[in-house]
């Protein structure tokens, strides 16, 4: 007998859940693996904490990135943050459509608001939405 899906996790401090299918960062990053290649983006609890986001700078398609490392930026009206690789590969797509919309991030971060797509080598550290959650209760505003 096959257990019960479990409902998405929820954290007082967000207004969104947090995915239980994804792999977390503890740098607030989220992905999903199919079949080698990961979707990458950031959570709600980043989304959140940047405010409205007005520019991103995306890793450039058929560039390496390294887990851990910096790949990008984003901006908001009120901050700038790092994005950092949650996984090491190749940069096989950057969501486009960002360009004109980026306020897509905060409103739909685990959906259309996704940020590259890359063929994945390896992963290093990912949490779970359990782990990530508890990484979110202790987090005290630290984003870098």
């Amino acid at each position: 007998m096959s257990p019960a899906p479990q409902p998405p996790l929820r954290d007082a401090r967000l207004t969104t859940s947090i995915p239980r299918h994804l792999r977390y960062t503890w740098d607030h990053e989220w992905l999903v693996v199919d079949e080698g290649n990961a979707t990458v983006g950031i959570t709600a609890f980043a989304a959140e904490a940047l405010g409205d986001v007005v520019h991103l700078r995306l890793p450039e398609v058929g560039s390496h990135v390294e887990a851990g490392e910096s790949c990008g930026e984003i901006r908001s009206l009120t901050a700038s943050s790092g994005l950092y690789a949650p996984a090491s590969g190749e940069v096989l797509e950057v969501n486009t459509a960002l360009a004109d919309e980026p306020g897509v991030v905060n409103t739909a971060p685990y959906t259309v608001g996704w940020l590259f797509r890359l063929r994945v080598e390896n992963i290093a550290g990912a949490l779970t939405a359990d782990a990530y959650a508890a990484h979110c209760a202790h987090t005290q505003g630290d984003r870098r």
